[in-house]
């Protein structure tokens, strides 16, 4: 990667655009207000966030990666990044006139507030470009409203109740693409099964192979990979379509067929937590008797 924009402030991304700052934590920027200038990206090809960041793009004029693959917005597209996310450009077209907003805001202003306390929750600053979410015209008409609100506290002068107002409507805004979400699992619930039940059988798959001893006990991780799924937007997929965290769904398929080695009587129990991917056969003896009622000496006297 060649030359990469740190982004330290919301004032190094308002340069760029050579917009002007209202408020040193947070502003927003409406594409279509730029000037020419604006449109450029400095001979940059990769921007490196460390503030909050959210694209509303209603079209862009270049491709995006982010983790290495490919992504080609939509109209009514929102991304969500985190600060410590790196996004490259490539085949940007200097002629083209992007369209949308983008809001941006430091840490620093979620500072004591309960927002502040609660961005981890809103695990789709985590997901990757190509799990951004899709608008529909009643659901961004939302949240250009919201935009709006903000960019009227920004456009007055600063007091008391400006902080308060802002983030308010920040958290409302995050509140409202959570609920959006939630039904965009739903209307992709049929890809949302071939993924869960992919996932089975790699997971399957993989107990049956020499995947444990070689790396270990399955991670949630590992079959996000498989998938192409970054973690978060799996464990939430996995959570709408069971009811279960990815981690619990993976628990529950590793007590399966430990049941099953248990009640074999020519292996050992250390030997049976090793083909199980355990480093130490206490650990794999603690978890079964969590999620069983019996160690596995006494699950194995039962039959």
């Amino acid at each position: 990667m060649a030359n990469i924009l740190h982004i330290k402030s919301v004032a190094d991304y308002f340069k760029l655009r050579r917009c002007v700052v209202l408020h040193p934590l947070v502003g927003i920027i409406d594409f279509n207000d730029l000037g020419e200038e604006g449109y450029t990206n400095d001979g940059y090809d990769a921007f490196h966030y460390k503030c909050y960041a959210i694209f509303l793009k209603d079209a862009m004029g270049c491709k995006i990666t982010y983790g290495g693959k490919p992504y080609d917005y939509d109209e009514g597209t929102l991304v969500f990044l985190s600060p410590n996310q790196t996004i490259e450009l490539g085949d940007y077209d200097p002629n083209y006139v992007p369209k949308g907003y983008a809001l941006l805001f430091h840490p620093d202003l979620l500072l004591g507030t309960d927002l502040g306390k609660k961005m981890d929750n809103y695990s789709f600053f985590s997901y990757s470009t190509k799990e951004a979410l899709h608008l529909s015209a009643r659901e961004r008409k939302v949240i250009l409203g919201l935009f709006e609100k903000i960019q009227f506290e920004l456009d007055q002068n600063l007091d008391k109740h400006s902080k308060k107002l802002i983030v308010a409507n920040i958290e409302l805004f995050l509140d409202y693409c959570v609920r959006f979400y939630d039904r965009q699992f739903l209307t992709r619930e049929n890809v949302n099964k071939g993924s869960l039940q992919e996932f089975d059988s790699l997971l399957m798959n993989y107990f049956t192979s020499d995947k444990p001893q070689k790396h270990g006990t399955p991670s949630v991780g590992y079959f996000a990979d498989q998938l192409h799924l970054s973690s978060n937007y799996f464990g939430d997929m996995v959570k709408k379509e069971t009811g279960k965290s990815a981690q619990e769904y993976i628990q529950d398929k590793l007590i399966e067929v430990a049941k099953e080695k248990v009640f074999d009587p020519a292996k050992s129990i250390s030997e049976v937590a090793y083909e199980l991917g355990f480093k130490y056969p206490q650990h794999f003896s603690r978890l079964f008797k969590q999620r069983v009622g019996y160690s596995p000496n006494e699950f194995r006297s039962l039959n």
